[in-house]
């Protein structure tokens, strides 16, 4: 027997609906939200399409990604569960520049324009908080593009694999002794992608750390076995 979704509990519990009480939820739920349950490779929006909504990942991967003039693909950003995307282009009344597909089984929350907007009408602090997020994603994108600017493609593939696991002091003390092991949420070659890598040099990057001792490939599953001495190799 299905359980029904609780949508004003599980809105409670992302950042950007926190501080909403309870029957301030149960409106937004009522009057702007809508589920959707999607399949790999089914299509949430495309380029040049109006933006009239935003979206939350609850489970499942959404690419978001560009397809130049020769058909090459170019994933701009993953987004995973409880995360949200299309804030941006909502607010700035224009088109989406990119293109967003579901990468697995997907359940997707959509919110309209017009529901964010009467809570903002009525909360000015719920636009600040739309705003915090929209500027995070700014922030990471504009990492991205230092790190193909100025990082070599293995630092690139180290950097992602310690990506969930840096601190905020030095090297040697960020990573914990102990061995991790991570899941590729999505295929290699979508990755690499993100990265601006090939597949073939984003697999090549692997195997060498591999080599070297310091992961171990299984599939998907990634084992760092030695996390100090993948950061200390991504300096070499």
């Amino acid at each position: 027997m299905s359980v029904a979704f609780d949508l004003p509990r599980y809105l409670s519990v992302l950042p950007l609906f926190a501080d909403m009480q309870t029957g301030e939820l149960q409106r937004l739920a009522a009057s702007g939200c809508r589920m959707q349950r999607l399949s790999r490779g089914d299509a949430i929006f495309r380029v040049g399409e109006s933006c009239d909504e935003f979206h939350v990942v609850v489970t499942g991967q959404v690419k978001l990604f560009a397809i130049s003039s020769s058909g090459a693909e170019k994933v701009i950003e993953l987004i995973g569960p409880g995360n949200s995307f299309g804030e941006a282009p909502m607010f700035s009344g224009k088109a989406h520049i990119v293109n967003a597909q579901a990468l697995s089984e997907t359940f997707l929350l959509t919110i309209a324009k017009e529901a964010v907007m009467e809570e903002i009408a009525r909360d000015p602090r719920f636009s600040l908080r739309m705003l915090a997020g929209v500027s995070k994603r700014l922030h990471g994108m504009i990492s991205d593009v230092e790190s193909y600017c100025l990082h070599s493609g293995i630092q690139r593939v180290i950097g992602y694999l310690l990506r969930d696991h840096l601190l905020n002091d030095g090297v040697e003390d960020k990573l914990a002794s102990r061995a991790i092991t991570i899941s590729l949420p999505v295929s290699k070659a979508t990755i690499a992608s993100r990265l601006s890598l090939t597949p073939e040099y984003f697999s090549r990057v692997l195997h060498e750390l591999e080599a070297e001792g310091l992961i171990k490939i299984d599939r998907r599953d990634i084992c760092i076995l030695n996390t100090q001495g993948l950061a200390s190799y991504q300096l070499q």
